[in-house]
């Protein structure tokens, strides 16, 4: 699309890349120097690593953000660890650095969905993505990522648009009598609030590109003195 882009990755433990990155954590510190030298786990060693991103950012990160133009389009690399999105407050200070920089911040959460295989898994995933969002209070566009890989499309297509009556009985299946009122509680927050939705992600599919990214453009207001352009998205359409 003739963007200028520049990826940025925040994974310590990251061994290597299909694409050019523009910075990189590791440069600054690595998963395997922590733990050989710390005696640190893989866990503890990640939160370490980050932690000490966060108390060096003004040396490492602000001086090459200051070098981008206002229309640069920059994606950070996160690691998978969740308790860095919901537990500890290192990405998001992290973010509040990036909007003190000017940056416009919006947040892909991503879902691995073959892991959504039935209700309890998909509401858990519901709930993570859900505490992510609070803590880190920017716009978030969740994503259900690997949709080619995946064999069964029916069952996660239920899941796009659910039937909080349906997912209700189905979790009232799977979980035992004592659960129901938690239940009933879990799937009116995912219902009424309308706080969690998931976009389906197929990387074979341009269309499915473009519609996930025009969601982005919309929250960042990426060129937003450009035309605006409406992507239609079918995630049953095929190209």
């Amino acid at each position: 699309m003739r963007r200028t882009n520049h990826i940025v990755n925040l994974d310590p433990a990251a061994e290597s890349f299909d694409y050019p990155v523009t910075m990189d954590i590791r440069e600054l510190i690595s998963l395997d120097d922590v733990m050989g030298e710390l005696g640190l786990g893989p866990n503890s060693g990640l939160i370490y690593c980050m932690e000490h991103l966060e108390e060096n950012l003004d040396d490492w990160l602000t001086e090459e953000l200051d070098n981008y133009l206002d229309d640069d389009y920059l994606v950070f690399d996160c690691p998978g660890q969740m308790e860095l999105f919901s537990h500890i407050p290192v990405l998001k200070n992290f973010v509040e650095h990036l909007k003190r920089k000017n940056f416009n911040v919006c947040v892909e959460y991503l879902l691995d969905s073959q892991f959504v295989t039935d209700v309890t898994k998909f509401i858990s995933g519901c709930m993570a993505s859900l505490s992510a969002m609070v803590q880190i209070e920017v716009p978030h566009v969740n994503i259900l990522s690997k949709m080619d890989l995946v064999t069964n499309k029916r069952t996660i297509e239920d899941y796009l648009n659910p039937e909080p009556r349906v997912l209700l009985s189905q979790l009232n299946q799977r979980m035992a009598p004592q659960f129901e009122k938690l239940n009933k509680a879990l799937i009116e927050l995912v219902d009424q609030y309308s706080m969690v939705r998931f976009v389906p992600l197929d990387s074979r599919k341009e269309s499915s590109i473009q519609y996930i990214l025009s969601q982005i453009d919309n929250y960042i207001q990426y060129g937003e003195d450009a035309d605006v352009k409406v992507v239609d998205f079918d995630p049953e359409e095929d190209d």
